[in-house]
């Protein structure tokens, strides 16, 4: 067998063996159960993607085009499939979409043949597309809102980094052939926009994030609320925030939607993410809130703190102290799979119930935004539980 054989072999087992290994339950705290193994690496990418499998034209096997990242995946299950339409970046720093399917939405994730060919804006080409939420819509088509990066064109011809930001538009039916819709209209940057899966007042409804620049808040920040009429010509012509950021939380530099909200009796269940500064730089972490069933522009529950947060390995990796996450999945049995990113490098997940985080959300205290009232909620509890200790003696 020759020294390419050997090779070949040697990564086809290494490979075979990741995708198949089997997942496990680790750290709980009741509210979320986090699996051990990640869900989706850079490792998990097909062969074919990445080496030319021919001897003659690659005789030592040389990785071809390489990558370094599988991270900020929408999620959805279609036809008893768990799919994630996963961001992948490459070592040229180029991100794309593409899907991976597993049959129990905790292990055995594998990419379908091709990525996904999304069309481009004539006379406008993305620079780079990322972060895709996914939305089945009432009207029928499946929807993925991305963000789509270029570069400034105010910008001198010496900055090599200024950008401008808009939220793109696809639809699906089979997640293979894609529409393309024009990029959302909008007076600010928006990099953070998920479709609402109902219509609103016969309207089509986007959380939206609106922001002075690429990367600061500046005026702007806070998730919004925003109705369209037409999905097809999609203009903000009006926006409100209804969750603002806030001094002195896990959201005071920033925040954001993430996966579309889950509809339960109670009302609408979001997460979202939260940033904030600390000596390390940005701090990155998922956090929740309800809004009225009946209006889900209106905030009826805020737990306070984060709900998920990097922990021990999650904390590392190409972008450290980071969890983002805009896929969740429930199932027929109202069970929830939250698959979220560490540090922009790979996929994780962890696993609750619609009727836990109901209850998380509408029994655990809110901030009282100081000191003090964080130690009179502790006492609150400790009063409640000594009393209960006694009486149960």
């Amino acid at each position: 067998m020759s020294i390419f054989e050997n090779r070949l072999d040697e990564l086809e087992k290494n490979h075979r063996q990741l995708i198949e290994q089997r997942n496990r339950t680790g750290w709980s705290n009741g509210v979320w159960t986090r699996y051990v193994n990640p869900v989706l690496t850079a490792e998990h990418i097909p062969l074919f993607w990445r080496y030319d499998l021919n001897p003659e034209s690659n005789p030592h096997l040389l990785e071809r085009i390489g990558f370094g990242c599988t991270f900020n995946a929408g999620a959805i299950l279609w036809k008893g499939r768990y799919l994630m339409v996963v961001r992948v970046e490459g070592n040229d720093r180029k991100s794309f979409f593409a899907v991976a399917e597993s049959p129990n939405g905790v292990d055995n994730f594998r990419f379908w043949e091709r990525p996904i060919t999304l069309p481009e804006i004539e006379g406008n080409p993305d620079t780079n597309v990322y972060d895709m939420r996914l939305t089945a819509h009432e009207d029928g088509w499946i929807y993925g809102i991305f963000c789509t990066e270029r570069k400034d064109p105010a910008a001198p011809a010496t900055d090599t980094s200024s950008a401008v930001a808009a939220a793109g538009i696809a639809r699906t039916k089979d997640f293979v052939n894609w529409e393309r819709l024009p990029d959302l209209r909008s007076e600010s940057h928006q990099r953070n926009v998920v479709l609402h899966p109902e219509f609103v007042d016969g309207k089509y409804a986007l959380y939206t994030r609106p922001q002075d620049g690429f990367i600061d808040a500046g005026s702007g920040g806070g998730i919004g609320w925003a109705l369209i009429d037409d999905i097809t010509h999609p203009e903000v012509k009006e926006q409100k925030i209804i969750e603002n950021r806030i001094y002195h939380t896990v959201k005071e530099a920033k925040n954001g939607e993430g996966p579309h909200p889950i509809k339960t009796p109670e009302g609408w269940l979001h997460l979202a993410h939260g940033v904030r500064y600390c000596a390390a730089g940005l701090r990155y972490v998922l956090y929740m809130y309800m809004t009225a069933l009946d209006d889900p522009s209106k905030v009826i529950a805020a737990p306070a703190g984060h709900t998920l947060a990097p922990w021990g390995d999650e904390r590392v990796g190409d972008v450290s102290n980071v969890l983002f996450s805009n896929g969740w999945v429930v199932d027929e049995k109202n069970n929830v799979y939250l698959y979220y990113a560490s540090c922009d490098t790979k996929m994780h997940v962890a696993t609750s119930t619609v009727d836990i985080l109901v209850d998380y959300c509408l029994n655990t205290p809110s901030d009282g935004l100081r000191s003090a009232e964080s130690v009179k909620r502790i006492n609150r509890l400790i009063d409640s539980n000594l009393a209960y200790l006694k009486k149960r003696k």
